[in-house]
């Protein structure tokens, strides 16, 4: 029997004075009855809206009936059909202005959590089953990935399965890109992404680490000497933007690139750390989207006293709701409207304040957005001893800079076609390193496209 309920099934989670001192996984996941509860909600709409709004095009009614009925493998397996990370997604991926925000259910309520049911079949998958995938017999052809985030990770996957004989270049000493260095663990648990890496080395993808492509070789290289057929380029965006105001190269500020990657990849909030990082007692994050979230919420697990400083009020707020209320839940302090103009120093160049104007509204800018003008006289202090710069990032120009006849947009990213095909013949791109900072399940639909033109291309020879 359908379950009518308006609303959805609360996703159990740490208390916040508990969560915001430690670095567990905040959201600890549906049990069985709310999973099966859950998937009652759902209408099993004949025209499947709810799939239009999937990047990778997940069968989500089809999973969702198999949860119902309490079949979570065969779930499991109508997900991964299309989805390579399942349990990434189910975390990470802001369902609710994609595959939620087209479910029926939401028009009079709110709409199904297949964000949460996907989560729960994934998780219940890894906890049950134990058995790697086979290894698919070799086509012969070779392929090259560029970066281990979820754009490479998904073209890796999809070609392996089809026997293409991938290896993927990760720059860093940890496979997983942004998954491992830029999502913090209390929302995304390492040992999930290591266990999908696992699965696609089971799958006969090879993984070297350390390979800064550009550096240590070239894509060039890779395609000429090597004997790859075609390159996926995946490497994201990992430039970060700063405001260009007095102060910012004082000790103290960093960027919100620097500070995640410390803390999430190298563990420095740990005591024992061998890359310890300044912990501020009073920080200031600097911009309202989900990294500023994630960089908030670290600093206040850290012990400080954390203020996010956003030049729009909370509308305009470009994080997913979910993170904004987790922050306000654990204590971090919101200063809207408002813009920092200088960060002070001490004798010492350390950080000891930053003055801030406040903000009012005024016309739509080019985006669409009310553009945020400064209120003359309204300049304050705010006393931060740490601040971090979370402005949004941009790709690194290293491959643009190493590869022949690549073509790049204005604000640096890979210029594309319809199938991810770059300016250069079998050179293919996706993700951040095409469109700049976006989301995770927007980076595997790019991986995915990538993937098919390359199959298209190469099983034809």
């Amino acid at each position: 029997m359908a379950n009518m309920s308006l609303k959805k099934n609360p996703m159990p989670s740490q208390e916040p004075d508990v969560r915001n001192k430690n670095f567990n996984e905040v959201a600890l996941g549906y049990t069985k009855e709310q999973a099966l509860d859950e998937a009652q909600r759902c209408l099993h709409c004949k025209n499947k809206p709810c799939m239009q709004g999937c990047p990778v095009m997940v069968h989500i009614p089809d999973f969702i009936e198999k949860v119902a009925a309490g079949e979570f493998e065969e779930a499991y397996q109508i997900i991964s059909n299309t989805s390579a990370l399942p349990a990434v997604c189910g975390r990470v991926c802001p369902q609710e202005s994609q595959c939620e925000k087209y479910c029926v259910r939401g028009v009079k309520g709110e709409p199904v959590g297949i964000g949460r049911l996907e989560r729960f079949v994934a998780d219940w998958h890894n906890a049950n089953c134990t058995e790697a995938p086979a290894k698919p017999a070799s086509n012969g052809h070779k392929v090259a990935i560029i970066g281990s985030g979820p754009a490479g990770l998904t073209c890796a996957g999809d070609l392996a399965r089809k026997g293409y004989e991938v290896t993927v270049f990760e720059a860093l000493h940890l496979a997983g890109g942004v998954l491992v260095y830029g999502i913090p663990e209390f929302r995304l648990p390492k040992s999930i992404v290591q266990k999908e890496v696992d699965g696609l080395k089971a799958l006969g993808v090879k993984v070297e680490t350390d390979m800064v492509i550009g550096r240590v070789l070239s894509i060039d290289e890779l395609l000429e000497e090597y004997g790859f057929e075609a390159v996926f380029i995946g490497s994201g965006a990992g430039l970060p933007m700063f405001m260009h105001i007095p102060g910012e190269n004082l000790c103290g500020v960093y960027s919100a690139n620097e500070f995640l990657t410390r803390i999430n990849l190298m563990k420095a909030y740990k005591p024992d750390s061998s890359t310890p990082i300044q912990h501020g007692k009073r920080v200031a994050v600097v911009g309202g989207g989900n990294v500023a979230m994630d960089a908030a919420r670290c600093a206040k697990r850290l012990g400080a006293d954390v203020h996010i400083v956003y030049r729009r009020g909370k509308e305009e707020l470009p994080a997913r709701a979910e993170e904004v209320e987790h922050a306000e839940e654990e204590g971090i302090i919101f200063d809207l409207l408002t813009n920092p103009v200088e960060i002070k120093g001490d004798d010492k160049g350390d950080v000891c304040g930053m003055t801030c104007i406040r903000m009012e509204l005024g016309e739509p800018d080019a985006s669409g957005r009310r553009r945020p003008v400064e209120i003359p006289g309204s300049e304050f202090t705010l006393d931060v001893d740490c601040v971090i710069m979370a402005l949004g990032t941009s790709p690194n120009p290293l491959i643009k800079s190493t590869t022949k006849g690549l073509e790049i947009n204005k604000k640096g990213g890979i210029i594309v076609n319809e199938d991810g095909l770059t300016s250069r013949e079998n050179v293919y791109a996706g993700g951040d390193a095409v469109t700049g900072a976006a989301t995770v399940i927007l980076a595997m639909g790019a991986g995915k496209t990538a993937a098919k033109a390359i199959d298209e291309k190469l099983s034809a020879k």
